[in-house]
Parts: C-alpha cells; structure tokens; sequence
C-alpha cells in the first residue's frame, strides 16, 4: 500500500542523507582494507572482497565467498565505507559459522524468487476462478506464495541485525576507529534508531 512504500521511502532517503554525512568523516582504511582485515581477524581466508558497480549494491553472496562492495564503499576511507563493508563482512561471519537465520533464509532465496514472480498473477486468476467457481485452490497456492515472501522478509530482520552486531563487536575491539568515527560507525550499522 502507499503508507508502506512512503516508509520504505523514507528509510531510503535517510540511509543515503546519513551516508553522506558519514561519508565526510575520513577513516585511515578504505572499505576494502576494513573488509579484509575484519574477515582476517575472523578466521575467515576464503571469501574474497570484490568491487562492484552501482550504489547499495554492496552484499554478500554465499555461494561465491564473495564480500560485494560497491565502488564508492571498496575504494573510499570513511566512516560510512568502513561501517557497510563490516556489515556485508558480518554476514561472511554468519555463513562461516552456520548462522541458523542466514542457512533459512538463503534456502527460501530460489523459492522466494519464483513466488515472487509469480503471485500476483496466481492471486488474481485465484480470485477470478473463486469468484466464478467456488474454488478456493489457486487462491490458497497463492497466499501461501505470499507467506513464502513475509516468513522470507520477517527472517531477514535478524540476519541483518546479527550482522550489524557481529561489525560492531568486531569495531569495539579492533581499535581501528576511535572517538567520534567509532561512535558514527555504530549510529551507520544502527541507522533505525
């Protein structure tokens, strides 16, 4: 609905007005440098810190081994740099030590996307065959693609916070940041509150 597309919006706008700032705030490793130390300090030797092309296009991809920064995250030596790359770092961490969270949700990515694909059209040939029927089954296949979607979107909650966690438990104790850029990196991986 538009109140819910109004507050993703407004989440976006913040997250990008909040990088900004936090991108003027110099660090002395660029994002790359962050990401690997971080992923070295974890034990972690297999997955491989890549650039990418675009703007939040930063992720980690488990069946590379790949930590996705984009450009501006990889190359650039700030607060918001170091902030997104221990992030996307955490989630290495996670798939490192079999986070119970990350194995769910990336088990429902293939199915997610399928019904994702799908659902609208299986929702309104339900309702249209409902309507003219009485049968409810197309319409019942296509609220459970739903469900898929929401258990997807509601497991993804966690994830995301452990990973934040997991950067700044791995920023409280590296001492690569101090004052005022440690405190900003927190507010970054937290930018909710």
């Amino acid at each position: 609905d538009s109140g819910s597309m109004e507050a993703l919006n407004d989440i976006f706008v913040r997250m990008q007005k909040r990088f900004r700032e936090y991108s003027a705030i110099p660090d002395s490793l660029s994002g790359r440098e962050v990401a690997e130390r971080m992923l070295a300090e974890n034990g972690i030797n297999d997955v491989q810190v890549i650039s990418t092309p675009g703007q939040l296009t930063d992720h980690y991809n488990p069946k590379a081994k790949t930590v996705n920064l984009s450009d501006v995250v990889y190359n650039e030596r700030n607060v918001a740099a170091a902030a997104v790359s221990t992030h996307e770092c955490g989630h290495g961490i996670q798939h490192a030590k079999a986070y119970g969270a990350l194995k769910i949700r990336s088990g429902l990515v293939p199915i997610v996307s399928l019904s994702n694909k799908w659902m609208k059209w299986v929702l309104m040939g339900g309702m249209i065959l409902a309507s003219f029927s009485g049968n409810i089954i197309v319409l019942a296949i296509g609220v459970a693609m739903f469900s898929v979607s929401t258990l997807f979107s509601l497991i993804t909650l966690p994830v995301e916070f452990d990973a934040s966690r997991r950067a700044l438990r791995w920023l409280d104790t590296a001492g690569i940041m101090q004052g005022v850029g440690h405190d900003k990196a927190k507010n970054a991986l937290f930018w909710q509150q």
